[in-house]
């Protein structure tokens, strides 16, 4: 996507063939910066940091960093070791696991010799396959926001987002924003809520990748989407997701189960962007997804914090799943009518 008048992935391989540059998303949106990793540590680092964030990204980003580790030592401890430290990092998005587990299985099957440029050239297979999966769910998204559209002729669609769903929680275009970027790009009015997300604030990463967009957008806090919902000042919420069941209970940002509840009062559809490895389809029940406990200093100091990563919204508040295979209702047969074969996907085998 763009920034200024460059286009950027938020995670591409270095000039020297084997290092990873990131996008620093701790220092937007003040400043935009680029980074350099090296080592497996700097990767394992990088994403229990949130330098790196966003599930479909962070499950390439560990891709990478057992090819870092591989130009290390390219022995079956290291592999193992590798995948362990990076599966450790953070617990509640799959797609950390479900990459890792790829590597792992294609690497096992390989001579230690021949690792290092097997584990590249799948690691570079996967960030493409996550540009192609964002961009087939902005093709359908944005057919579901046109829809809506038709619905208010000659007025913009009024968007409400939690947390950071972009370019930047994925290698490009994004799971939730891009079918807003598709439309926009169409010609389709629209404009963008963005609920600031404490205390990590990533709603301000939304607006900042909007603003470079040129997308009509607006800050809110988090405890107004209520408000604006009741209102009548939001035509559909379009939120991303971590983790999803095969029943298609969702786990995302905390916060989110709140606007599903007050979108349900308000009569407002509640969709999920979902890219097919975010779904645990070990996974039947949303109560026995993991949850993240944060660390209680991004809350506040000197006092008992609770600080939970995630929430889950339950497939009944959720009005449909918009996958790289088109819409479907949240429940296991509405996601099989898609992925009737979906294998192994969870990252933990089958």
């Amino acid at each position: 996507m763009r920034v200024g008048n460059r286009h950027y992935r938020s995670l591409e391989v270095a000039a020297d063939g084997w290092a990873i540059v990131i996008v620093d998303q701790t220092r937007i949106p003040a400043e935009f910066a680029q980074a350099r990793l090296e080592t497996l540590a700097d990767v394992a680092g990088a994403i229990r940091t949130m330098r790196v964030r966003g599930a479909p990204l962070i499950g390439v980003a560990a891709a990478y960093g057992v090819c870092l580790a591989l130009r290390h030592d390219p022995g079956d401890r290291s592999l193992e070791a590798a995948c362990h430290a990076l599966a450790s990092t953070r617990p509640t998005a799959v797609n950390l696991q479900w990459a890792l587990e790829r590597m792992r299985a294609t690497l096992v099957e390989v001579a230690p010799r021949d690792r290092i440029e097997t584990a590249y050239r799948l690691a570079g297979k996967l960030a493409d396959e996550d540009v192609a999966i964002c961009e087939r769910i902005g093709l359908h998204g944005e057919r579901l926001l046109r829809d809506l559209a038709h619905r208010k002729p000659g007025q913009p669609l009024q968007v409400l987002t939690h947390c950071n769903a972009g370019w930047l929680a994925t290698i490009d275009w994004g799971t939730a924003l891009a079918p807003v970027y598709r439309a926009h790009d169409a010609g389709l009015p629209v404009h963008v809520w963005v609920s600031e997300t404490r205390p990590r604030n990533q709603g301000r990463l939304t607006a900042w990748e909007l603003g470079q967009h040129g997308v009509p957008h607006t800050l809110i806090v988090d405890s107004a989407c209520g408000l604006l919902l009741t209102r009548g000042s939001v035509d559909v919420v379009l939120v991303g997701t971590d983790r999803t069941t095969r029943t298609g209970d969702v786990a995302n940002k905390v916060g989110t189960y709140l606007k599903a509840l007050a979108a349900r009062e308000a009569g407002v559809p509640f969709y999920v962007a979902l890219p097919s490895p975010s779904i645990d389809w070990d996974l039947a029940r949303g109560e026995d997804i993991p949850i993240e406990e944060r660390a209680p200093e991004e809350v506040a100091d000197e006092m008992p914090v609770h600080n939970p990563g995630f929430d889950v919204t339950p497939a009944r508040l959720v009005t449909g799943l918009i996958t790289e295979r088109g819409v479907c209702e949240a429940s296991e047969q509405g996601l099989r009518s898609l992925f009737p074969s979906p294998g192994v996907r969870s990252g933990r085998g089958r």
